[in-house]
């Protein structure tokens, strides 16, 4: 009873930690999609996301535990993650720019997905009939969103999105490896830092003066940006299969911002499609799950 307890609290810590992340990053989309009708390009939003999530995770940070955890163990290992969150986190704004929110977001959960093939072709890890499967059901998904030759979607911003979605994977596939030497508050911090320093480059090119209302969206996209991080940090306390099914009530929380900010009404496609992209997703998610489950009793010697 006492040893189920703790799992217990866990579980529900970690789903609501998940609703918490959810919650902020389809509002952070949202935000950041408004900044842009603003007037803001790709380069503002990555330089006003990043600076504005860099108090967040500090705060964080002190709280329970001290700036040493932020020092790298192996600082070109950031600099190889850090560079491709930053291709991710642009081509995903430049989709979210350039599509309907749901559309966007629903895309974007390819992620999984293309980490699985991922894990096949750069980890040489061994990938089953199921998974495989999971993975052609998720492709459809994308089909049916996009609907080649017959939507009113720009082909430049789908595109822009699925490359986002494969980015995305390989972040997946590199943060699995940099959490085995690196505390978590230091990747978050210093891909944040990473964000200020090439955002502020760009901004010398690309940078311009906004109203205030723009330049707010995005000082609260940022914040909303740096709570889901840490946020999604913490739900990991809880087992991945437990928590990874709330993930995708960011699709319905996009459809309705898109539907109230933007009047983007969600076409019977982006349903269909978005449907099979979270199952896929899902099934996924699960079937990782069973092979863990397997390999670490395969791990324990026979008595």
């Amino acid at each position: 009873m006492s040893a189920a307890a703790p799992d217990h609290d866990h579980i529900v810590t970690g789903i609501l930690c998940r609703l918490g992340m959810g919650l902020s990053f389809s509002s952070m989309a949202a935000l950041l999609k408004l900044a842009s009708t603003g007037g803001l390009n790709v380069a503002e939003l990555v330089f006003y996301r990043s600076l504005f999530s860099i108090p967040v995770v500090l705060v964080w940070t002190l709280k329970r535990e001290s700036l040493a955890v932020l020092k790298p163990n192996k600082p070109l290992a950031h600099v190889w993650r850090s560079g491709l969150g930053l291709l991710s986190m642009g081509l995903t704004f430049q989709a979210l720019i350039l599509l309907p929110l749901a559309d966007a977001t629903a895309i974007n959960f390819t992620a999984p997905i293309f980490a699985t093939v991922l894990s096949f072709v750069v980890l040489k890890e061994f990938v089953g009939i199921h998974r495989w499967a999971a993975v052609l059901l998720g492709f459809m998904g994308v089909l049916v969103v996009s609907r080649p030759g017959g939507s009113g979607l720009p082909l430049l911003g789908l595109g822009i999105a699925v490359a986002a979605a494969i980015s995305q994977a390989g972040v997946t596939t590199t943060l699995r490896h940099l959490q085995k030497n690196e505390h978590v508050s230091a990747i978050v911090f210093w891909f944040a830092v990473a964000g200020i320093v090439a955002g502020s480059v760009l901004m010398l090119f690309f940078g311009h003066a906004h109203a205030w209302p723009a330049l707010a969206f995005a000082a609260a996209g940022g914040l909303l940006g740096g709570f889901g991080q840490l946020f999604m940090t913490a739900s990991l306390r809880a087992p991945i299969a437990a928590v990874t099914p709330f993930d995708y009530l960011q699709i319905v929380a996009a459809t309705a911002y898109g539907w109230l900010f933007f009047s983007d009404v969600p076409t019977q496609h982006t349903i269909i499609g978005a449907c099979l992209i979270a199952t896929a997703g899902l099934y996924t998610a699960w079937r990782e799950y069973r092979r863990r489950i397997e390999q670490a009793a395969a791990a324990v010697p026979a008595v």
